[in-house]
């Protein structure tokens, strides 16, 4: 499967984003599918993943109540609400066949999309 990050920019503390990654080669429903961020000077972080035949999810403890993740047939969504500059970070998009449950575990990840980049000003 192939990916393709999108939706990153510029927004100001407060404001909201929806980040896109479309899959190719494949269908969304047939992986789990992740979201991750590395800010510069920063290790890759886990944000959400989504997966299962019930699309069960799991967020990064600071990003509950925030961040929704969604998906549909050939694409997986990332609804970024009330952001701050601490969000501010590439964000990318990760696939796995692997595991049916969500993981925040980065090496269960075997697809990678490019990556987009998210900068909230203060």
């Amino acid at each position: 499967v192939q990916l393709q990050a999108s939706g990153g920019g510029l927004v100001q503390a407060g404001g909201s984003l929806r980040l896109s990654c479309a899959a190719s080669g494949g269908t969304v429903s047939s992986y789990v599918m992740a979201w991750f961020r590395q800010a510069p000077g920063k290790e890759r972080e886990f944000v959400s993943s989504i997966g299962g035949s019930n699309g069960n999810t799991r967020y990064l403890e600071s990003v509950k109540g925030r961040f929704t993740v969604s998906r549909d047939k050939n694409t997986v969504y990332l609804e970024m609400n009330n952001l701050n500059v601490e969000d501010s970070a590439v964000y990318y998009c990760g696939a796995t066949a692997r595991i049916p449950y969500p993981s925040s575990n980065y090496y269960q990840y075997d697809y990678w999309g490019q990556g987009t980049l998210v900068t909230v000003s203060s």
